[in-house]
């Protein structure tokens, strides 16, 4: 082979190397960032901190116009993707319905679980217009049905922008008792829509919605801040 072949053969090879590398990398970025296939749920309707950050920027994660135009989403993103990819999986097992011991003042929103830590920040966070009487939403995705769902609200008085919220900023407004796997409202994707009526009178401006969802196929608790501005 005379050293034009041999050069020619070498480019050849570093370039079916590199588009070798190059798709092994792709598929492991697709891997890592991927949603966890083990659906589980979270608020959706007001949506919880982690999916509506997923919701307004999963497609754009790295769009560094998040920092001033959605910063706490910024910091939450910057802190664990992977965790705001798996904004489903916000949930304890073996909790024993003990939800107070199990998570410490200051560490509701993150559940205690150090992935989701940055959902714990006070700050601006976007905020969905609610009345005083309003429809809270759950996506049950695997169907996994209720032993009970709790929904509080913050007291009149709590600032999210500068206080980390703990159990005695608030107040149980609504509890349903048993909920059936697959009871609810059939969702467009998979799982089902599960729909409560809430109301929390005396209430303006920016407050946080808290769910605690009780799934009665294990003793697996889920926990999600939404962010509401009473109008």
């Amino acid at each position: 082979m005379n050293a034009t072949a041999a050069t020619g053969m070498r480019r050849r090879t570093a370039v079916i190397l590199a588009a070798v590398i190059a798709a092994a990398a792709a598929a492991a970025s697709a891997l890592f960032f991927a949603p966890s296939s083990d659906a589980h749920g979270t608020a959706i309707g007001p949506p919880s901190r982690n999916y509506s950050c997923w919701e307004r920027w999963g497609h754009d994660f790295q769009n560094p116009d998040m920092a001033t135009e959605d910063p706490m989403c910024w910091q939450a993103w910057q802190a664990d993707p992977n965790a705001m990819w798996n904004w489903n999986g916000n949930y304890l097992e073996q909790v024993g319905g003990d939800h107070e011991g199990a998570i410490p003042d200051g560490q509701l929103c993150s559940s205690g679980q150090d992935r989701y830590a940055a959902l714990d920040a006070p700050g601006r966070w976007q905020t969905t217009p609610v009345d005083q009487d309003f429809t809270f939403t759950n996506h049950d995705q695997a169907d996994h049905g209720a032993d009970y769902y709790r929904i509080y609200v913050t007291e009149q008085g709590f600032d999210p922008t500068t206080q980390a919220l703990g159990w005695d900023d608030l107040e149980l407004v609504a509890e349903t008792g048993v909920i059936a796997p697959g009871e609810g409202e059939p969702s467009d994707t998979v799982g089902t829509l599960v729909n409560i009526d809430v109301s929390a009178p005396g209430r303006t401006g920016h407050h946080i919605v808290y769910m605690i969802w009780q799934a009665s196929h294990f003793d697996q608790s889920f926990y999600s801040c939404s962010d509401v501005y009473f109008q």
